[in-house]
This record gives structure tokens, C-alpha cells and sequence, in this order.
């Protein structure tokens, strides 16, 4: 008895050291201290903020009132400065365009609420209409940006014009996982996810500030777990989910990189084997084509939302 009741101490010292040291490493590698409040949002040059029914939300309007309205819906994590060129150039050609941060991202607010397909298009729902944009739209999705345009555009097909879809995600499946173990393990982890950012590109050395400019949103409360949450709660299958956007009728162009690693090239056979489009693949690009080969990218948009 003496031997089992000495094990039994043991093990409770051995588990509140274990729990002390998780606790340690949380505390130490936590990047979420701080809160988005109204100071913050004061000190954001770029941008206008927006108060939806889940709080606000940071976007940026610009362009020509009678031009085609397009909405570029940035991927999973990174916000709405993922489209920097693109939107400039596309206001340029003479397009009312609108980016944004998804709940969760960049400045917007983080509620917490499961991020499900619901949460994404009603943010999209209302921002549509309290700028008062011109119905239907154009979607420009980029990676899990490709994923809400094609179930957008297939629950709420009267609201779209043309989609066009780079290098989208194509499954999202629920984990068995308790939803608690990947949220610590994104909390002492965070440094590596900003820096696989730059695995999008094939050339990392020409976008230098790729994991600075991450960084900022990964301080304010509420980020890991809308990403965690995402992964949980947004259920998506590429090839299914393409066969319903085929049954809309909606023009779509598809741009894929062929470098791409993190969505791989080879999904995009599967997609035009359900889903006709125009297709048009990059060369020496990777997962963010409209960044590394803009001079591409951009005018094909600008031609296929435009005819």
C-alpha cells in the first residue's frame, strides 16, 4: 500500500509540473495580449471600419460608382493586403471594388462564434449591402477566398455575376481532435505560422516584409481561434462544392499556379472535371500567383469581368 500511495504522489507531482511547464510555455509564447479597441482602430492608415451584426469590420471601398463592382476575398489567414496590386490596379481600370478582413483577420473584430460557411457569408451579405453595392457582383477569391466564393455564389446565386477563383482551397474536413489541443498548439506555435506565410511563393528573397506585415494580427485576441474554429466548422469538399457552382451557370475563371504547394496543381484537374471554366495556369508562380506574376494575373481578370 505504502509503494501504491508513494506511485499515486509521484504521478500528482509529476502532472502538476507537466501542467506548471504547458502553462510556462503558453504564457512565454502567446502572442495574443492585446484587444482591437477603438484607439487601435484609430491608428490604422489604411482603410475604412464598418459595424456589421458580429462587430465591426475593416474594408476598403474605392473606384468608380457606375463601374462593375468586384470583391476580392482574401485566403485562409493572411487579410485583405494580400490583394495590394490588384485592387489598385483594378480600381485603375475603371471597377468599383471592395476588399476586406473576414472576422477574425487583420482589424476586423473576432467574436466569438463558431466560423462556419454561415458567419462568412453573412459578413459578405452585409457589407454588400450597407455600402449599397450595385447587385450582382464580381467574387475574386484566392485560396480559402475561392472556397467562400464558390459556396456564396451557389447559395446565393442572384447576388453574382462572374467568379473568378485563384489557386482555391479544395477540402476542409472536421478533425476528431478536441478543438482545445490544435488552439494551444497554434498558441506556442504562432512564430510558425507566420513564417510558413512565405512558403506561398516561389521567390521568398523579393517578398521580404511578407511575415512582418503577419505579424500585427496575431496579437489581438481571438485570431488562433477563428482560424481553429474554421478548420472545424467550415466543411467544404473542392469537387463537390465545384459541381454545385457548375449548376449556377456562372462564368468562372480559374488561375492556378503551377508551383503551388499548398493547394497542389493537381487539384485543378479535378475541379474543370465538374466545373467548366476558363482556365488559364501560371508558370514559375506558386500559391499567390496575382503577387508574383501581377503582370498575368491582373489583366485577365480585368478582360473576363469586363466582356
Amino acid at each position: 500500500m505504502k509503494f501504491l500511495k508513494n506511485l499515486l504522489i509521484t504521478g500528482i507531482v509529476l502532472v502538476i509540473f507537466a501542467a506548471a511547464a504547458l502553462a510556462i510555455v503558453y504564457f512565454v509564447k502567446n502572442k495574443e495580449k492585446k484587444e482591437i479597441t477603438p484607439q487601435v482602430r484609430k491608428s490604422v492608415t489604411t482603410g475604412s471600419f464598418i459595424t456589421l451584426s458580429l462587430g465591426q469590420t475593416h474594408y476598403e471601398l474605392d473606384g468608380q460608382d457606375t463601374g462593375k463592382v468586384v470583391v476580392l476575398l482574401h485566403g485562409f489567414s493572411v487579410p485583405y493586403y494580400i490583394w495590394d496590386g490588384t485592387f489598385e490596379y483594378l480600381v485603375e481600370n475603371g471597377f468599383k471594388v471592395l476588399r476586406y478582413d473576414m472576422y477574425g483577420r487583420g482589424y476586423s473584430d473576432r467574436p466569438d462564434v463558431l466560423y462556419n460557411k454561415k458567419l462568412y457569408e453573412d459578413q459578405l451579405i452585409e457589407l454588400i449591402e450597407q455600402l449599397h453595392l450595385k447587385k450582382p457582383v464580381n467574387l475574386v477569391g484566392v485560396s480559402f477566398g475561392g472556397t467562400l466564393a464558390t459556396d456564396f455564389t451557389v447559395d446565393n446565386p442572384g447576388m453574382v455575376d462572374k467568379v473568378v477563383l485563384i489557386d482555391p482551397g479544395y477540402s476542409r474536413t472536421k478533425t476528431r481532435v478536441p478543438q482545445f489541443i490544435p488552439e494551444f498548439k497554434e498558441a506556442i506555435t504562432a512564430d510558425s505560422r507566420a513564417n510558413s506565410q512565405i512558403n506561398d511563393f516561389i521567390y521568398a528573397d523579393l517578398h521580404p516584409e511578407w511575415i512582418s506585415r503577419y505579424l500585427p494580427q496575431m496579437e489581438y485576441k481571438g485570431f488562433r481561434h477563428a482560424l481553429v474554429s474554421t478548420n472545424y466548422n467550415y466543411h467544404y469538399n473542392g469537387r463537390e462544392s465545384s459541381a454545385a457552382l457548375n449548376a449556377t451557370h456562372k462564368p468562372v475563371l480559374l488561375v492556378w499556379g503551377k508551383e503551388d504547394q499548398t493547394v497542389p496543381f493537381k487539384y485543378s484537374d479535378s475541379i474543370r472535371s465538374v466545373l467548366k471554366t476558363q482556365f488559364l495556369p501560371i508558370e514559375d508562380a506558386a500559391h499567390l500567383p496575382h503577387l508574383e506574376k501581377p503582370e498575368i494575373v491582373n489583366p485577365a481578370i480585368v478582360t473576363f469581368v469586363r466582356k
